[in-house]
């Protein structure tokens, strides 16, 4: 029995794998079964090119669990290996020796993968003793067997194996028992191997006999040894990819249409891209496309691999060019990897392309379900993006589906403005928003639903995209003023008139929750409302985007910001002033004479102080005038207020404007109803 030393002791190799590539224990059953079908594989290959020329027989790779022994078997009828191979291939694991191996990769263990037989190595994480059983396929090949515990010392001598092939014998650990229970072996092997090319085989058929399963004389295949993704598009049928899909994700409704990826030059990558529906939520996860290497699974975590917008997608990629063992740091700076991202996101904008060109009708209605993949596509990757400026598609509150350029050429005459800027207005709620919506199609405008979760962050991307291109929500401004064409009218007030009406409106505004109002006047169509409420488009965008993007909750925090216009052309608005100014003259007229000539005094002080420092009497006069203009300014809003109160004609235009907003609550709407009825 010849024994030895391994040419990276297990002490210093352990280290290396437990923190960079097998911290999860389970792996090492992907590594045996993968290395197993390696083997087959190799075979197959040789007797294809004549050099191998006996019988193949099975070529299977079967998992056995022998709970009673303590073992954990995984054999295969591939290559086999001689003892020369065992020393060169387990034993001198690097073949420049352990220091220089373990300096060299320590920093960067995923360039080791697939090296130096680390696969094997991934054994000892569960196991205390490991032994190879193997017979080459090579002719007058002698069967050998190696055992280690897992320390530096190793053992090889002969061993009685007839059949070619090699058997992996793991003696379980007393931490990892787990191991020896069927299920959870057959758990990982549908978890890593449900695709592998070569039948794995683990156990037996069961059947229901007599209260309970018993094995039944027929092998267990664990996996699909040809895969949907692995067939040419042209084999397979549409519902070929429906089953596939419902195999991956069962009890998920059916996708709307898939991609099919097939690239060999400049790197090899196969897979299935579906589009689920989506929705309106966005929902990111990073577990709903699964990676593969050569059919073995790798991981669920494909950030690197395909930009994070495509992360709503589902399906499968399997490339061998994408490093085994997967760390996203690795993945973002392997070139072939950028280049495998770079080419699923030109693949996946051409076939949507190719789907709006073959049936655009189809493509509209599904449209609902993919706006939001392919705006957060548009909004995270730049080139996704200018592709898809061609399919993209806008909705009108009537339904009716425009890509850009169509928009753009149907609004054009109608809405553009003073200054040359084309304005799309849009609705987020077409239900909330009807007054403001028929009133601008009454102008003649086009209005846009934009009521998705990303539709805010979209608007200002398309903003910057489109030249001389604005966005103004439908109640942001009176159909009047959404599309300025001319500067603005004068309100036709005089500067007595707008201190009498702002406090007169403003005193009858109700506090509504983190709101708060600007009272404005505007002449504006004589049969428009007495009152209209518009909200400040920068910040309610602003506000609406800081509820998706991180270091915008600035704007979250602050109330919202509503502008109380004033249709000052409006004849209600005309009575109610006319009233006010003359049952308000007497007590008002003394008080703004009082404030006239206080603020003439101040002009007058200042100006005699001009550039000097003023004294202590200038001071305290300056301050005794600027409070009395504010008492008499304050008097004369409560006195406004108080008549105000008592005119239930200026609550109800208020209240019908907060109303058409959305904006009357609670006790305000009971009390609006209950004025409604007395004024019937």
């Amino acid at each position: 029995m010849q024994k030895g030393q391994i040419g990276v002791t297990t002490e210093n190799i352990f280290p290396v794998i437990k923190k960079f590539l097998y911290s999860d224990h389970e792996i090492f059953l992907r590594e045996l079964v993968s290395n197993a079908i390696d083997a087959t594989q190799k075979l197959k290959t040789l007797a294809s090119f004549g050099e191998f020329k006996g019988e193949l027989g099975e070529m299977d790779v079967r998992v056995k669990v022998d709970k009673e022994a303590g073992t954990l078997t995984v054999s295969d009828r591939g290559i086999g290996m001689t003892a020369e191979d065992i020393d060169k291939y387990i034993n001198q694991i690097a073949f420049s020796g352990a220091e220089e191996f373990v300096n060299k990769y320590k920093d960067t263990a995923n360039a080791i993968i697939g090296h130096f037989g680390l696969g094997f190595y991934s054994a000892f994480m569960v196991a205390k003793k490991v032994e190879i059983r193997s017979l080459s396929y090579k002719e007058d090949a002698e069967a050998v067997c190696w055992e280690c515990d897992g320390s530096p010392e190793y053992s090889m001598g002969p061993a009685d194996k007839t059949e070619r092939g090699t058997d992996i014998v793991l003696y379980i650990d007393d931490d990892n028992k787990e191991f020896l229970e069927q299920a959870r072996i057959d758990t990982l092997l549908k978890k890593y191997c449900r695709f592998l090319p070569v039948p794995v085989i683990s156990g037996k058929v069961q059947e229901w006999k007599d209260g309970k399963y018993v094995d039944t004389d027929k092998d267990k295949v664990v996996n699909d040894t040809e895969p949907t993704w692995t067939k040419k598009p042209s084999e397979l049928t549409d519902e070929d990819y429906r089953k596939f899909y419902r195999e991956l994700y069962p009890s998920q409704e059916d996708p709307l249409f898939w991609i099919h990826l097939n690239v060999d030059y400049p790197f090899t990558l196969t897979g299935i891209l579906f589009f689920p529906k989506i929705k309106s939520n966005l929902d990111i996860r990073k577990d709903r496309i699964q990676l593969y290497c050569n059919q073995v699974f790798v991981t669920d975590s494909v950030e690197g691999v395909v930009p994070e917008f495509m992360t709503l997608l589902q399906g499968v990629i399997d490339s061998p060019d994408i490093p085994l063992n997967v760390s996203r740091s690795y993945l973002q700076s392997d070139t072939a990897v950028k280049k495998i991202s770079g080419y699923i996101t030109k693949k996946v904008a051409s076939r949507l392309e190719e789907l709006f060109k073959e049936n655009r009708a189809d493509f509209e209605s599904k449209w609902d379900d993919i706006k939001i993949f392919i705006e957060y596509g548009m909004l995270t990757d730049e080139k996704f993006c200018d592709a898809a400026m061609k399919f993209v598609l806008l909705r009108d509150t009537e339904g009716k589906y425009f890509t850009l350029e169509e928009y753009r050429t149907l609004v054009e005459s109608a809405q553009t403005d003073k200054d040359g800027n084309v304005v799309y207005i849009y609705a987020t709620d077409p239900t909330g928003q009807f007054s403001f919506i028929n009133a601008a199609n009454e102008k003649g405008y086009n209005v846009l639903l934009m009521d998705g979760q990303l539709d805010g962050h979209f608007i200002s991307m398309l903003e910057s995209k489109l030249e001389k291109t604005r966005f103004v929500r439908v109640d942001s401004e009176v159909a009047e003023k959404l599309i300025p064409k001319e500067d603005s009218k004068d309100s036709g007030l005089n500067a007595d008139q707008i201190s009498l009406l702002t406090p007169l409106f403003r005193s009858q505004i109700p506090a509504v929750d983190k709101a708060e109002f600007l009272v404005s006047f505007e002449s504006l169509d004589p049969a428009a409302s007495p009152i209209l409420i518009t909200q400040n488009e920068y910040m309610r965008r602003m506000k609406d985007m800081a509820a998706t993007q991180a270091g915008m909750s600035f704007y979250a925090e602050l109330p919202d910001s509503y502008n109380l216009i004033v249709n000052t052309s409006q004849p209600v608005v005309a009575r109610i002033l006319d009233e006010a100014e003359k049952a308000l003259a007497d007590k008002l007229t003394p008080l703004s004479a009082s404030i006239d000539s206080d603020n003439e005094k101040i002009t007058t002080l200042r100006a005699e102080i001009k550039d000097n420092k003023p004294t202590d009497e200038q001071k305290a006069e300056e301050q005794r005038l600027t409070d009395s203009v504010e008492k008499a300014r304050k008097e004369k809003d409560e006195i406004i207020g108080r008549y105000a109160a008592e005119k239930p004609v200026v609550k109800q235009a208020i209240d019908l404007a907060l109303l058409s907003n959305g904006l009357l609550r609670g006790r305000d709407l009971s009390e609006f109803i209950k004025r409604s009825t007395a004024m019937l």
